[in-house]
């Protein structure tokens, strides 16, 4: 077995594991990436973020989603087959692939092919090969959670990960889960025309959402054609010929062309052999860390979606960068408690800052701004899309204490509030600002005139 020594091992090489390895050689440390998958950057890449959001531009371009709404709602969705939409999706992974491995070769990170697993604290092997490590980073991603008790196969009862692979856009598609994921892929079956219903436990699509933005959204989706059922849990999932029925706990049953099953992820741990190093998984089924992204084996350090929520592609890249300067005690800073959230259905959702249900449980005097996307040229010009900004600031000291954006672009543009908020402006901030026309940015400038007109002028 050959026998090799690495300032850094790191274990999955998705959003985290790539900063944290591309870091750790920043500071001109030897650096080994171990994964699973023969090709660079984890499910982020393979499966996860990369593959739907490549999917959703797609199915927008190729469906001509957006010049719907200069031609009415009776024109005919252009018919998309799934090779029109992994062609393009095989091509932006490719590039993708090549840019990372590009990455890794520019820095001298070695990538090894392999399922890596702890001998202990110090000792990882992987591929035939052993490596004695001074620190690890483990950065191995989460994957869907799949219960024993429902039948998965790869045609028609799916998890996120199976849903890739399917050869036809179904007629008709069950989706159990109304979270980021479920909705997500939801709103592209939708707006190919598949008659889509999600099922969930509770009454609304992603209750995470300031509740403005969540009923803006169920509209939208409701217009094209997206069906929500709440308060319901399934029982039991089986094959009826060539349809997926679903008996639910209320008796209740329901049958389509396909399933998509969509509640939860887990931890992807189970070949680590984590406890030979000391460490145990908490009573979420994720790697326990400090607030520097360290575990009980004080050499090895845990980001991403393995140490439980955020969970996001954005934050987990920092989190791996974060916990690598620490680990080689190079100057660093906590992980911030800041950060916007974009959710990619169709329409898009972005929020940065506190919900408006949650300044009224902090007792918060509050007033809010709002811009409506059809005061907006920019949207009038590129194909209507419903949608608005929502600006929550404080009524007294017109601090920005929210921003949240439903509709084109809301990811894009977020940031513009983002980095407002870093800096405590104040909601007279974007009314002082001359923004590019048309533009959606400009929507910052409607929703703060909205905003300002609604109190007094305070000297």
């Amino acid at each position: 077995m050959e026998e090799l020594h690495a300032d850094l091992v790191v274990i999955g090489s998705g959003p985290a594991g790539q900063n944290g390895a591309i870091q750790a050689a920043k500071l001109g440390k030897s650096v080994i990436l171990i994964d699973k998958d023969p090709y660079p950057g984890g499910a982020s890449l393979n499966s996860g973020t990369i593959p739907s959001k490549s999917l959703r531009e797609a199915i927008i371009d190729l469906t001509d989603f957006y010049e719907r709404s200069f031609y009415g709602k009776d024109r005919p969705i252009r018919s998309v087959s799934i090779n029109d939409l992994n062609f393009r999706l095989n091509i932006i992974l490719d590039e993708q692939r090549k840019m990372l491995t590009r990455q890794f070769d520019k820095n001298h990170i070695r990538f090894i092919h392999g399922c890596a697993e702890f001998e202990d604290s110090n000792h990882i092997v992987a591929d035939g090969v052993r490596i004695r490590a001074e620190y690890v980073l483990i950065a191995t991603g989460s994957k869907p959670r799949n219960p024993t008790n429902v039948p998965f196969d790869s045609e028609k009862i799916l998890d996120s990960t199976r849903l890739l692979a399917i050869d036809h856009v179904p007629k008709t598609l069950i989706v159990l889960g109304g979270g980021i994921i479920g909705s997500e892929y939801a709103s592209f079956f939708a707006a190919l025309g598949t008659e889509v219903t999600v099922v969930d436990k509770r009454e609304h699509l992603l209750p995470l959402l300031d509740t403005e933005i969540g009923l803006h959204l169920q509209k939208a989706l409701s217009a094209i054609g997206l069906k929500m059922v709440g308060n319901k849990e399934f029982d039991s999932i089986r094959r009826v010929n060539d349809l997926v029925e679903v008996h639910f706990k209320d008796g209740s049953t329901m049958q389509a062309e396909m399933l998509l099953y969509a509640l939860g992820r887990e931890a992807n741990v189970d070949k680590l052999h984590i406890e030979k190093a000391g460490i145990a998984l908490d009573k979420t089924g994720h790697i326990p860390v400090n607030a520097l992204f360290q575990t009980v084996a004080l050499n090895i350090y845990a980001a991403g979606d393995v140490i439980g929520a955020p969970a996001l592609a954005s934050t987990s890249m920092e989190q791996g960068r974060l916990a690598v300067r620490q680990a080689f005690g190079a100057q660093t800073h906590h992980f911030p408690s800041f950060y916007p959230i974009g959710i990619y259905t169709i329409p898009e959702i972005s929020s940065c800052g506190y919900t408006e249900n949650e300044l009224k449980e902090l007792g918060f005097r509050y007033e809010i701004g709002r811009a409506y996307y059809y005061e907006i040229a920019r949207n009038q010009i590129v194909g209507n899309d419903p949608g608005m900004f929502k600006i929550l600031f404080h009524a007294e000291t017109l601090e920005i204490l929210g921003i949240h954006i439903i509709g084109r672009a809301a990811t894009e543009v977020i940031h513009i509030g983002q980095v407002a908020m870093s800096f405590n402006a104040r909601i007279d901030y974007f009314i002082d600002q001359v923004f590019n026309y048309p533009t959606y940015a400009e929507g910052y400038r409607i929703a703060a005139l909205n905003g300002f007109n609604k109190i007094k002028h305070r000297k």
